[in-house]
């Protein structure tokens, strides 16, 4: 697939959640439990549509734009969109048109709902992909506004780059938290040992980081 950023770009969105719809093979992206894109798979499971939601006009707009956009492949033509996912409709494109499918269910929620989703997933930005508490770190607040905010380009990451973990995790992995990661803990994570700290004390951190990850 030529968007291979897809997964970890919407999975860093409050609140989404995703699963397999096995009978269709879709990776679906939702909500609220409301689907506002989805990865349509063929039998190899190689992506070849890009599925999301869109404002019916704006839907007709995109597709006069670009022909790898046609109304919505096994969906209501009316509002939904499919993108060919080796097409050439260009990356910040497609990020922007994402992102309006995001917002679309998302406002198209209750009020209550909305709030509660926000909520929840505020306190949920604080664990960065390692599983440490940003919002517990001295630096936090002050010269750091946390793995997630910052992209991984965090204080202690080489100037100008992201953390190698979170290169390691994010950007070549696509995984949205090292949790999915079956080499936890990796000497990437046992590279981040403060000084400090003993060698007993830093283990029980990372205990604690991998607990944060897989509940």
């Amino acid at each position: 697939m030529k968007y291979p950023w897809i997964d970890a770009y919407l999975m860093e969105k409050r609140g989404v959640i995703k699963d397999l719809q096995a009978e269709w093979n879709w990776i679906r992206y939702q909500i609220g439990g409301k689907m506002f894109a989805a990865i349509c798979r063929d039998d190899h499971d190689q992506p070849y549509y890009i599925t999301l939601k869109l404002e019916p006009l704006e839907g007709e707009f995109w597709r006069k734009q670009y022909d790898d956009i046609i109304p919505g492949y096994y969906m209501n033509k009316t509002h939904w969109n499919s993108v060919k996912a080796n097409g050439a409709v260009p990356d910040d494109v497609l990020r922007n048109l994402l992102d309006k499918a995001y917002q679309l269910v998302l406002n198209s929620l209750s009020r209550k709902m909305q709030r509660e989703i926000l909520e929840m997933t505020s306190r949920n930005e604080m664990i960065s992909c390692c599983g440490s508490d940003c919002g517990a770190c001295y630096c936090y607040g002050k010269m750091c506004n946390g793995c997630s905010a910052l992209c991984g380009k965090v204080f202690h990451a080489p100037e100008g780059k992201a953390c190698p973990v979170y290169d390691c995790c994010k950007i070549r992995n696509g995984f949205h938290s090292c949790g999915e990661c079956e080499r936890l803990p990796c000497d990437l994570i046992l590279g981040t040992r403060d000084p400090s700290l003993s060698e007993e004390e830093f283990m029980k951190t990372v205990e604690e980081r991998i607990k944060r990850l897989r509940r």
